[in-house]
C-alpha cells in the first residue's frame, strides 16, 4: 500500500503541483485580462507603446461600435439559434444512442465506441468541400439548417461517448425494476434514465454549445450573407480594407465570451462529475 506524504511548513505551499497550477492559471488568465482591459480602451490607448496594463481612460465606445455599427446583436442572435438548436438535437440523440449502447446483449459495442472516438477527432476541413457541394445542391447554403446539421454530425460522436460511459454507472437493477412495474423502453428512458443522467447531459450540453458557438470554418464557408453570420465570422469581418477597429473587436470578443463563462460557472460541478465518470468507465 502506497504511503501518502504530508507536506508541512513552506513545502505545503511551494511544491511542483502548486507552481504548475499557478503557471497554468497565469497563462490562461493573462490573455483574458488583456482582452477585457483592451475592450474599455480608446483607439489611441489600444495602440499605445509601451502598452498600458491598466486603462486610464475607460470608454464604452468600443461596445457601441460593435453592437450598433457592426451588427453584433444580429450575429449573437444567429449564434444563439444555431448553438441552442444543435445542443438540443445532440442531447436527445446522444441520450438515446448512449442508452442503447449500454445494453447487455449488444454486439460490437467496443468497435462502435472505437469508431465514435475516431470520428470525434476527424478534421472538419477534410469534408468541407463535399458538404458545401451537397448543401449547395439542396439549397441549404445561407440558412440555419445549413450549419445545424453538420454541427450535429460532428458533435454527436463525442456526445454519445460521454453519455454511454456515464449511463453505464446506472445500476441495471433500476431498469429491471422499471420493467417489472410494466414500463416500456421509452417510459424507462423518460421516467428513469433521463432524471438520473443530468450530470452527463449537462457535460454534453456545455461542450456542444461551446463548440457550436465558437466554430468558425464551416460558418464562414456555408453562410456568407450577413443575416446568417455567426459571431466568430462576424467579428473576423469587422473593419475595412484600410482600417481594423481593434477596440470594437476586443469588445465583441468579450461579449461573445460572457455566455460561455456563465454556462461553465453554473454547471461546473456537473461538468466535472460527468467527465470524471466517463474517464473512469471509458
Amino acid at each position: 500500500m502506497s504511503r501518502i506524504r504530508r507536506r508541512s511548513g513552506w513545502r505545503r505551499w511551494v511544491n511542483p503541483v502548486n507552481i504548475g497550477g499557478l503557471v497554468i492559471a497565469v497563462l490562461t488568465a493573462a490573455p483574458l485580462y488583456w482582452l477585457l482591459v483592451s475592450s474599455f480602451k480608446s483607439p489611441n490607448d489600444v495602440a499605445a507603446t509601451p502598452p498600458e496594463a491598466v486603462p486610464f481612460h475607460f470608454t464604452l465606445d468600443n461596445f457601441v461600435q460593435a453592437f450598433v455599427t457592426n451588427d453584433l446583436l444580429q450575429y449573437m442572435l444567429n449564434s444563439v439559434i444555431v448553438a441552442v438548436s444543435t445542443t438540443v438535437l445532440v442531447l436527445a440523440l446522444s441520450l438515446l444512442a448512449g442508452y442503447a449502447l449500454t445494453g447487455r446483449n449488444i454486439k460490437g459495442g467496443t468497435g462502435i465506441m472505437t469508431a465514435l472516438l475516431m470520428l470525434s477527432v476527424f478534421p472538419a476541413i477534410a469534408v468541407l468541400t463535399p458538404i458545401y457541394l451537397i448543401e449547395r445542391s439542396i439549397g441549404l447554403l445561407n440558412s440555419y439548417p445549413g450549419l445545424i446539421i453538420p454541427y450535429v454530425a460532428f458533435n454527436l460522436p463525442f456526445a454519445i461517448w460521454i453519455m454511454r460511459n456515464y449511463l453505464q454507472g446506472i445500476p441495471s437493477t433500476i431498469e429491471e425494476a422499471s420493467e417489472i412495474d410494466g414500463a416500456g423502453p421509452w417510459r424507462t428512458v423518460v421516467s428513469v434514465i433521463l432524471p438520473m443522467s443530468k450530470p452527463g447531459l449537462f457535460t454534453v450540453g456545455v461542450f456542444t454549445f461551446t463548440a457550436a458557438w465558437s466554430e468558425f470554418l464551416m460558418a464562414l464557408t456555408f453562410n456568407s450573407e450577413t443575416s446568417f453570420r455567426t459571431i466568430p465570422v462576424g467579428i473576423a469581418l469587422f473593419g475595412t480594407q484600410f482600417s481594423v477597429p481593434y477596440g470594437a473587436i476586443f469588445a465583441a470578443s468579450v461579449s461573445a465570451t460572457i455566455p460561455i463563462v456563465i454556462l461553465v460557472l453554473i454547471f461546473r460541478r456537473s461538468i466535472v462529475s460527468g467527465l470524471t465518470s466517463g474517464a473512469v468507465k471509458g
